[in-house]
This record gives structure tokens, sequence and C-alpha cells, in this order.
């Protein structure tokens, strides 16, 4: 299945019926009154939360929802019936965007079968049975339905998951995630391989770990150099990031620093995300590079660096575990700040 992670789309809810003048016409009934029934209310636009959704590929094939018109009043006092709903099902992390500005967010769906309504439908309008009064018994008037509302949102789907793999381009980040989680992502020996996240799951009796693969970010991807803001955006709900490092690199640190920066400038506190380093291809080079790579990294980052080979699956059981109990860590921190809110 394509991945797609952004898309633009036109909502209209309904329109409102219209009311209805009518008088009541009966043999021996010579002033029946009116009897004209009101519209119906137009169909409101309901967007739901749908864990079974990864995409949101099917709004490439459809852009426009336009809820259905409620039915106009009849006579005998019959009130027109409401306007169908349409029902939008969305994945988990939809956030609905303002296409004025593209940054405001209008709603944020995180939550499994999260259901609201985003644009009701319009009111419908009066039957002239309504307006009767002592003062005004046969009146002749009747209101026309309300409008519904219309407006082009953008959907933009920012990934749910506790770990995310971030680095430079060809660091080995999906040749890691293939060789931790079931997943299946497309590996080659070249920049871009990956050009969408790709998600997989590490499994541990009753635990999981759900990890993404984040296409390769570049300088100033925060800028959205490469599309990098749309890929920095994937990272911002993960609990921690693991950053791959391509040992055989040039410079490993100058890759550090600049995954580093980009997450610092993009901001939303990325750069505060707990974070363990990875040093990937182990196989390529001597113990001698290996050491010094290492040593430089940990000089300089003050984190927990790890050494690996994701091809030939050398040094996975500690990365494993340790990402294991980084999650159980703070799972209890944040349990212990919501215990002491308890009365």
């Amino acid at each position: 299945m394509q991945f797609l992670d952004q898309a633009k789309i036109f909502l209209k809810s309904g329109n409102g019926g219209n009311g209805c003048i009518s008088f009541r016409r009966e043999k021996y009934v010579e002033f029946g009154g009116p009897d004209g029934g009101s519209g119906g209310k137009g169909g409101d636009i309901i967007f739901e939360c749908s864990p079974n959704l990864n995409t949101l590929i099917d709004f490439r094939y459809k852009q426009h929802f336009k809820a259905k018109k409620g039915e106009d009043g009849s006579g005998k006092n019959c009130n027109g019936a409401k306007g169908k709903d349409i029902i939008i099902k969305v994945p988990i992390g939809t956030q609905i965007i303002s296409d004025l500005d593209k940054k405001t967010i209008l709603q944020d769906l995180t939550n499994p079968y999260q259901k609201f309504i985003f644009m009701k439908g319009g009111k419908g309008g009066f039957g002239n049975n309504h307006f009767k009064s002592s003062k005004q018994q046969a009146p002749k008037k009747a209101n026309p339905g309300i409008e519904g509302q219309e407006i082009w949102v953008w959907l933009r789907l920012k990934i749910l998951a506790d770990i995310g793999i971030i680095g430079l381009p060809n660091a080995g980040k999906s040749s890691l995630l293939s060789a931790l989680t079931n997943a299946k992502p497309k590996i080659g020996d070249y920049p871009y391989t990956t050009l969408t996240p790709q998600l997989g799951i590490i499994r541990n009796f009753e635990q999981e770990i759900i990890i993404s693969d984040i296409p390769g970010l570049i300088k100033d991807a925060h800028k959205g150099i490469g599309i990098g803001t749309r890929f920095l955006g994937h990272v911002e709900r993960c609990k921690a990031l693991i950053h791959v490092i391509d040992v055989t690199n040039k410079s490993p640190v100058a890759s550090f620093k600049i995954v580093t920066k980009e997450l610092e400038e993009y901001g939303y506190n990325l750069i505060n995300k707990k974070q363990i380093v990875i040093i990937n291809k182990i196989d390529l080079v001597n113990k001698d590079i290996l050491q010094k790579t290492l040593q430089k990294i940990k000089k300089y980052s003050n984190m927990k660096v790890y050494s690996c080979s994701a091809s030939n699956k050398i040094g996975l059981k500690d990365i494993t575990e340790n990402l294991f109990d980084l999650l159980n860590n703070e799972k209890n921190v944040n349990k212990n700040k919501d215990e002491k809110w308890l009365p």
C-alpha cells in the first residue's frame, strides 16, 4: 500500500430544507388553518479515527465531501427528513489543518475510534404552521433553510510510534528497522531509498514497541529542504529516538551534529527527547576505527552509544533490551508524575 501523509480536501455540510406554506383543505372544513411543515436539518461532516488505517492514500482519489441537503417541509404538518451525514475515516495521528495559513490545527485525532462533528449542517426553515398565533391565524410565510458550511482543509498524518529512527541518508536506518522488527522496508545501497516513514514492531512476551524509520534528514531539513519538515513531523509524537550513524562516514561527529541541529531548529521539544546513538555498519571497519568513533561520539553527545551491524545482525540484543528498559523507565516517570496529583 502506498503511503501518503498529507492531503487537501473540500468539505461542505448539507443545506437545511425549506419550510412549507400550506393550509388545511378538507370537505366541510372552511378555515382549516396553516399546516406547512418545517424543513429538515442538513447533514453533518463527521470525522472518525480508525485504527485500521495507516495512510491518507484514499484522499488522493476523492477530495470532495458534500453532505446531503435536508428535505423540504410539506403540507399536513410533515417536517422534512434530515440530510444524510458524511463520516470520514482517517488514521490515528491525523491533524486537520486550516487551508488559510496551513498552520492552524483545527482538530488533532489521537484516540482510536474518536468521533466528532467537524461541521454541522444548516438548520431547516420553519413552515407557516410555526408562525400562527392568536393575532396571525393564517400566516403566509415560511423560512428557507440555512445553508451549510464549506471549507478547504489539509489532513496531515503524524505517525504514532514509541521510537523514531533518525539519521542522515544511507546510514542504514531501514536495515536496522528490518533487523530489529518484523518490517520489510525497501533497502538499497544509495541515499533516499526510504521516501516515506516505515513502521515495525518489536515484541517481548506481552510488551511491544512500535518503531518508525524516518527518511534521511539533510542540512536545513527544518526549513523544508528535501521535505524535511514533513519527515521531522513524524517524530514529534515519539517517546524516544534512535540516532543512527554510519561508521564509514568520513566524519561521524559532523553527521551527528547535522541531525542534532535539525532537531533543535525544528523545535517542538525534539531535541529534549531521550536518545540512544547507534554506530552502524561495524562489519565494514576494523576495531581501531570503531573504538575511535565510539569515543568521539560518546565524548561529544554524552549519550548511550551502541555499535551494531544491522545487515549481519550483530549487537542487536543489547539494543533491544535497552529500548524496553528506556520505555519502561519513561512509563514509570509518567506514572509517578500522575500520582503526585492524586488526592
